[in-house]
C-alpha cells in the first residue's frame, strides 16, 4: 500500500496564476511494474458538495494506486483509474468494472465507471467523434467516442465481453437528479489505433 497522492503547486512563470497538479504513481496490479505521472486537481465546480468531501477525504487514505489515468480533453476530464468500483475508488476517481477487459488487452470491452455527480459530471457535453486517452504501465491509448445512450440501470448488456478493443463509461442519469438515479448513461468508444 502506499500513499498515491501528492499535491505539489507550480508558478507559471509567465502569468499570476497557480498550476495545481498532482503526481502520484501508477501500478499494473498484475505486473506491479510502476510509472509516475501527474495530472491537473479536478475542476470541482460542477460537483456536489457531498461528493467534493467525500474526494478530500479519499485522499488522506492509505490504499493501491492507480492502474491508469483517463483524459478526456474536450470536456476536460483528468483523472486516476483504480482497479475496481468499491466506495473509496470512486470517491478519489473512477474504477476499471471488474470482471471486464484489463486495462492493457488487445481485444474485449473495457469497462469504467464513475459517479455522475462528480467526476462524471463532464461527461454530459461529450460528443461521438471526441478522444478517450487512457495512460497505462504500457504506454498511451487512444478511443474515438463512437455512441452516447441512456438505459435503464438493469440494463447490463453494455458490459458484455467484445472481440473488438473497446470503451465503456457507465455513470449514473440524470446528471442533476436528487437520490437514486434511474438511468444509465453510457459512452462507448472503439480503439483509435
Amino acid at each position: 500500500m502506499t500513499l498515491l497522492l501528492m499535491v505539489a503547486f507550480q508558478i507559471q512563470a509567465d502569468t499570476s496564476l497557480q498550476e495545481q497538479k498532482m503526481f502520484f504513481w501508477i501500478e499494473d496490479p498484475y505486473t506491479r511494474q510502476s510509472i509516475e505521472t501527474s495530472i491537473e486537481v479536478p475542476d470541482k465546480s460542477l460537483w456536489n458538495a457531498k461528493r467534493i468531501k467525500d474526494y478530500q477525504d479519499s485522499l488522506m487514505v492509505n490504499a493501491d494506486p492507480p492502474i491508469g489515468v483517463m483524459r478526456i480533453e474536450d470536456v476536460e476530464i483528468e483523472i486516476p483509474i483504480y482497479n475496481g468500483t468499491n466506495d473509496l475508488n470512486l470517491n478519489r476517481g473512477i474504477g476499471r468494472i471488474k470482471g471486464m477487459a484489463r486495462m492493457n488487452d488487445e481485444t474485449g470491452n473495457l469497462g469504467i465507471a464513475g459517479h455522475r455527480d462528480g467526476i462524471f459530471r463532464g461527461l454530459k457535453d461529450i460528443q461521438v467523434g471526441d478522444d478517450i486517452v487512457v495512460e497505462t504501465t504500457q504506454g498511451l491509448q487512444t478511443y474515438a467516442v463512437s455512441s452516447i445512450t441512456i438505459i435503464p440501470k438493469t440494463d447490463i448488456s453494455v458490459l458484455a465481453p467484445t472481440t473488438d478493443k473497446t470503451l465503456t463509461l457507465v455513470t449514473c442519469y440524470p446528471f442533476y437528479h436528487v437520490g437514486n438515479a434511474p438511468k444509465r448513461y453510457i459512452v462507448k468508444a472503439t480503439s483509435a489505433e
